[in-house]
């Protein structure tokens, strides 16, 4: 089985059901630490700091090519030395494995 980052999305156009807790967990768990699921249990997110502007200003473009290349698109804030990405699945209203696979691609970004 391959590790989440080597995964791709697939289409979501709804109609399938929103992962519960405990699967959203057991995939949350092969993320970095710094991502957590949302009290609501519809997003997952995760904060990130750089040492300068230009470090965030490339972390936020490699991530909208994450998107690009996956159709999967996050919720993105960012300042000076901070970011932030949050994955949901709007169609299903909650989470799906779409928005682990991408989580796990942004984590494979800083581990490279």
């Amino acid at each position: 089985m391959p590790d989440l980052h080597q995964k791709k999305c697939r289409p979501c156009e709804g109609g399938v059901p929103a992962l519960d807790f405990a699967a959203a967990e057991t995939l949350r768990r092969q993320l970095d630490p710094r991502w957590r699921i949302s009290g609501d249990t519809k997003a997952i997110q995760a904060d990130f700091s750089f040492d300068n502007y230009w470090q965030t200003t490339a972390f936020i473009n490699a991530v909208a090519w994450i998107a690009h290349t996956q159709d999967h698109h996050p919720d993105i804030s960012f300042g000076y030395k901070t970011a932030m990405v949050k994955y949901s699945t709007h169609a299903v209203n909650g989470l799906t494995e779409n928005d682990f696979i991408c989580a796990a691609r942004v984590d494979a970004l800083l581990n490279d």
